[in-house]
């Protein structure tokens, strides 16, 4: 008997894309679903990005150099350099997105078998990774209540163990949108050294950090050949669908095994690095705008969050999610109800169940995140959906608000 993998057995569904069947089920039945699932900002992509495609007069699209194009990584390296991290195009491989990169740090770094630290809640495609790679997660909980600060550094040595090898994070974070301090990361630096750990530092979000300063991994001293810095400019430039991310390290031998990776499929997207050269001549001001505007987004969900009865958020300081508890007996539950039994005003909401989040099974139940990728107007609006929703829903954990007005069957 034919049989599929166990790896394949144990990857898992998506968690921002688990509940798509039902949104697109309610979609078809003439909903209009207000997507607050997945951090596809609604954001323009810049049109001087977009023309470098457009505009190339290219006659045969070739393989490029497995690590990239050399003029690609040379400007990556003075946007880099731009941002106050010291790194050589010799020490950046281009990828296929910023998700080719953690994959190639999982497998050029650890062993199948080994250990890296995630503080959880994390970003929920890292489980996927570890699969593939064949590694385990060790995770240290983060709370809500203190706006999922890293948790105390002895929480970290206390699970370390012989087969540990890395301790992994995203700063500014998905999903929480914490901002790492400086602090925290000298923290994560000194833990690092005293157990000859590698830090792979997801820095995909770092242009929007909205009340403290963006600090890299690679702007601490003394931690160089530990560091790995995983990127994209998915979320920089609301280029999504370019699929084009990086691989830094300054650490020789590390790169000269991940490049090894980066020829097993012989080169990175070829009008993804048009693309993505062109941005980086954009001046440094074009984030203004978009910062802003990602600001006020927050400011709205938050406060909107706040105000509904029952649900508890902290105020994320970057990226663009939030991480809410809501009153119900499970989320996932409650986000499948949105889009098959409920809607106000033919409209409904499609959200992330935050247990995709969690390695540790249980947590997560009652929490969501939500991506404020979307305009001001429909972000208000989906709010109103989810405030409706809350009041309406049968498996609320806490009485009910005066009831207001909404359709549930």
């Amino acid at each position: 008997m034919l049989e599929v993998s166990k790896r394949g057995h144990a990857m898992p569904v998506s968690p921002f894309r688990k509940l798509l069947p039902h949104a697109e089920a309610a979609r078809k039945r003439g909903l209009q679903v207000h997507y607050l699932n997945i951090g596809q900002p609604d954001i323009e992509t810049p049109p001087a990005v977009l023309a470098a495609v457009q505009k190339a007069n290219i006659r045969v699209l070739e393989y490029s150099a497995s690590a990239g194009h050399e003029s690609y990584r040379q400007k990556l390296a003075a946007y880099y350099q731009r941002a106050g991290i010291d790194v050589t195009a010799d020490e950046i491989i281009v990828t296929a997105g910023g998700s080719e990169a953690i994959l190639f740090a999982m497998l050029s770094c650890l062993n199948p078998g080994d250990e890296v630290i995630m503080s959880e809640p994390f970003y929920g495609a890292y489980t996927a990774f570890t699969v593939a790679a064949g590694v385990h997660i060790v995770p240290v909980l983060a709370h809500l209540e203190d706006g999922f600060a890293l948790p105390p550094i002895n929480e970290f040595e206390r699970v370390i163990t012989p087969r540990t090898k890395a301790i992994l994070i995203c700063n500014p974070n998905n999903p929480t949108g914490h901002v790492y301090r400086r602090e925290e990361l000298e923290q994560l630096r000194d833990i690092c050294l005293r157990h000859h750990l590698y830090l792979f530092s997801d820095e995909a979000y770092r242009e929007f950090c909205y009340d403290s300063p963006y600090v890299s991994a690679l702007h601490l001293s003394g931690v160089d050949e530990h560091v790995v810095l995983l990127d994209t400019i998915s979320k920089r430039y609301s280029a999504c669908g370019a699929r084009l991310g990086a691989f830094v390290t300054k650490k020789k031998e590390l790169y000269a095994v991940a490049l090894k990776f980066a020829q097993m499929r012989i080169s990175p997207p070829g009008l993804a690095q048009l693309l993505g050269e062109a941005a980086t001549d954009l001046p440094p001001t074009y984030f203004d705008a978009t910062k802003k505007e990602y600001l006020a987004r927050r400011d709205l969900m938050v406060s909107r969050l706040r105000a509904m009865p029952g649900v508890e958020c902290p105020m994320p300081g970057g990226a663009f999610y939030v991480m809410a508890r809501l009153p119900v007996d499970d989320c996932e539950t409650f986000g499948q109800w949105l889009l098959e039994s409920f809607s106000y005003e033919n409209q409904t909401v499609m959200l992330t169940p935050a247990a995709g989040f969690y390695a540790t099974p249980g947590r997560g139940r009652d929490e969501v995140r939500l991506a404020y990728v979307l305009n001001l107007d429909t972000l208000n609006a989906a709010l109103t959906c989810l405030e409706k929703a809350l009041i309406a829903y049968p498996g609320r954990t806490q009485p009910q608000a005066p009831a207001l007005e909404a359709v549930a069957g």
